[in-house]
């Protein structure tokens, strides 16, 4: 049986259909996602990509996506797409533009979903990271409650289907559910056994949004500068270890099956192509209520992508408990 077919969908409030499992983008290399997309999909059964516009490699997606629709039976309606507005995008009208442009450079005419992807507007200009000119970041003081009226743009218009948000925390949520024509029906953050997002995925979760669990293997493949030697290494968790050993199952496998049994989507990335069909290989095991209670029970936190250089923008999303 084909992996796709074992791959659950997830029903958004607005009814659209998500799979589970999905395969993630961010740091793949340009050079090495074409392939790597088109492999997830043609030869693993992945019908799920996240994508980015911040990534830089969105028009090398478009390639595999191109190469997928010319060489099999898949149609556009078979696969999800997902992109996010960048953070220099934040006006109303900015968003439109964005989304435009990654539509353009994935050669598509809609998105299946399409997100804020930081509540932290940056100066808006040609410049991705705008300089302060003291070494940081040049800040916009665009409220992101105007950037979801973009979003709501291009939903009426067309352009996608779905629309969420990504980093936000649950007071910034309750904000945007609280100055909204349309609710956000995903949020994606960072989400893993020393982030199990517990307290924010029930409060989502009463809302009717769903959650996305991007970093779901500890972000191992994050930049290098990002890495600190006192950061704990998920994968090397010896209790990981064990519950996967008795399934015959690799930490990774184990903390992808974490994820989907708790009803949350989860994005892994890789372009490396054995990995990329053993972060699909996990529809033949379950793991135990106990299992599942002993990994929601790590007493580790640690958040991987906590963006530190814009911690002291009025909107960082990390600074309250969820």
């Amino acid at each position: 049986m084909s992996l796709s077919k074992l791959v659950p969908y997830l029903k958004l409030s607005n009814g659209k259909l998500i799979p589970g499992l999905g395969l993630g983008t961010w740091q793949s290399p340009p050079g090495q996602v074409r392939e790597a997309v088109r492999y997830a999909i043609v030869e693993q059964g992945y019908r799920h990509i996240d994508c980015a516009f911040i990534y830089g490699n969105e028009k090398e997606v478009g390639q595999a996506l191109a190469d997928v629709f010319n060489s099999t039976n898949l149609t556009r309606k078979d696969l999800f797409i997902t992109s996010k507005v960048w953070n220099t995008y934040h006006s109303r009208a900015r968003v439109t533009e964005c989304c435009s442009k990654s539509l353009a450079n994935l050669g598509l005419e809609y998105l299946d979903l399409y997100l804020i992807h930081w509540p932290s507007g940056y100066q808006e200009g040609e410049e991705l990271f705008p300089s302060n000119g003291q070494g940081g970041i040049a800040y916009t003081d665009v409220d992101y409650i105007e950037t979801w009226q973009g979003m709501e743009d291009c939903l009426n218009n067309g352009l996608v289907q779905s629309i969420g948000l990504s980093n936000f925390n649950s007071v910034q949520i309750e904000r945007v559910l609280s100055n909204c024509t349309v609710k956000p029906m995903m949020l994606q953050v960072e989400c893993h056994p020393y982030l199990n997002q517990k307290q924010l995925f029930e409060f989502c979760k009463a809302r009717d949004v769903m959650l996305t669990a991007y970093s779901p293997l500890g972000s191992p493949a994050r930049p290098a500068a990002s890495i600190k030697p006192t950061d704990p290494i998920l994968l090397e968790d010896l209790r990981l270890k064990e519950i996967g050993k008795k399934h015959s199952k690799s930490a990774a496998q184990v903390l992808i099956r974490f994820q989907i049994q708790r009803g949350i989507v989860v994005i892994p990335k890789s372009v490396t192509k054995s990995r990329i069909a053993e972060n699909i290989d996990v529809f033949d095991f379950e793991l135990s209520d106990q299992e599942m209670e002993t990994i929601l029970s790590f007493k580790e936190v640690h958040r991987y992508a906590a963006l530190a250089r814009d911690i002291t923008h009025i909107h960082y999303p990390f600074k309250i408990p969820f």
